[in-house]
């Protein structure tokens, strides 16, 4: 929306840009607030106490708002990748060729602080049409498109939208000429990762998987086409008590639940996964692979609680379980039982006894699995 001018501003030529104005329209809720400023040098900006933040063009962060502030630039192909440009950052760039070298037209729109569209490529058009339409043929020149794209659709396919048929065209051309290669790992996951937080995050894999980019960045996703459909319908069966902001998490940990354990550590290794995501994912194929057994015993059972590190986590269990319960809920209702059970056994009891050492833990697992046993005899 529309903000006053503040004496910070005064004198400059300053343009609302990207997702303000596009979510505004579309009556999304706006997270970030970016602006353009037209005419300016980086020296003006500082001596009006702007503080400048970018590493690789022109931004500065508003004095009292913190409000990003770009200065307008172009862009030219120079190389490999989405960091193969050269950046040109003058006076002398206009509003419109700033807007031409973004992404898709609904991203390619302006407003002026008082509330004027500017729209050289019918970004509103294609908003009413809840159509995803790139700018110019520039588009195949990052990769990283790809993603942004496949990701908008995620965020925006309950809203109806679709992306344009020669969009579609221009990104299995970027999957086909190789420039995904040159993505680097931590890009790949920022989107990857920011998809997982859309409302529909199966369409961004489905979409990547269309253009052939799934094969070459998820390569163990894309080996067996079933497997995939039946992954992707478990992005959303998640636990009740699923927190808002563990929602991507466990979101990956469903996706790679199926996978081995070589490849999903080969494609957190390669995505350089932050732990979290690495430790749930591995926790939720554990339990997938205990839910998959038609009756596992005791000894799988208390293997699986020392896979988990349930004995010094035992945090990991309930949302584990509320995992296991959609999937095979009265083997759900069985561990509870022996969890509860179990969890009430105290080593200080075995130390107060007289066990010690290798005793102490040899008698330990013992007594834990014949409450385990007890436990599991009701089935």
């Amino acid at each position: 929306m529309t903000t006053r001018r503040d004496r910070y501003l005064e004198g400059l030529e300053v343009y609302q840009v990207g997702g303000a104005v596009r979510d505004a329209r579309l009556g999304w809720p706006v997270q970030d607030t970016d602006w353009v400023v037209v005419g300016a040098t980086p020296e003006q900006m500082q001596r009006r106490g702007f503080r400048p933040v970018g590493r690789d063009f022109p931004v500065f962060l508003h004095p009292e708002t913190h409000e990003e502030y770009a200065l307008a630039r172009t862009e030219r192909k120079s190389g490999h990748g989405y960091t193969g440009f050269v950046v040109h950052a003058s006076p002398e760039v206009t509003l419109e060729e700033d807007l031409a070298r973004r992404d898709l037209t609904i991203n390619a729109m302006a407003e002026t602080p008082e509330g004027e569209l500017v729209d050289p490529h019918g970004g509103l058009g294609d908003l009413q049409a809840r159509v995803l339409r790139h700018v110019s043929p520039a588009f195949v020149e990052d990769p990283l498109r790809v993603l942004r794209t496949a990701r908008f659709l995620a965020r925006y396919a309950g809203l109806g939208f679709i992306i344009a048929d020669e969009t579609r065209g221009l990104m299995r051309e970027l999957t086909e000429s190789g420039e995904l290669a040159h993505l680097v790992a931590e890009r790949v996951w920022t989107e990857t990762e920011k998809a997982l937080g859309e409302p529909r995050p199966a369409v961004y894999f489905r979409v990547l998987d269309e253009c052939g980019a799934l094969a070459v960045l998820f390569p163990e996703l894309a080996q067996d086409a079933g497997m995939l459909d039946a992954a992707l319908t478990r992005l959303d069966r998640l636990p009740d008590n699923v927190m808002l902001g563990e929602r991507a998490c466990w979101r990956w940990a469903r996706l790679v639940e199926h996978l081995d354990e070589p490849s999903r550590a080969a494609m957190a290794e390669r995505l350089r996964l932050p732990r979290r995501y690495r430790d749930l994912a591995r926790q939720a194929a554990l339990t997938r692979r205990l839910w998959k057994r038609p009756e596992p015993d005791v000894a799988e059972v208390h293997d699986w609680l020392d896979g988990i590190d349930a004995w010094r986590r035992s945090e990991r269990v309930p949302p584990l379980l509320a995992l296991m319960s959609l999937e095979a809920p009265a083997l759900a209702g069985e561990l509870e039982r022996g969890w509860s059970a179990v969890s009430r056994l105290s080593p200080r009891t075995l130390v107060v006894e007289g066990f010690e050492g290798g005793a102490l833990g040899e008698e330990l697992a013992r007594r834990r699995r014949a409450i385990l046993a007890e436990a599991l005899a009701s089935r």
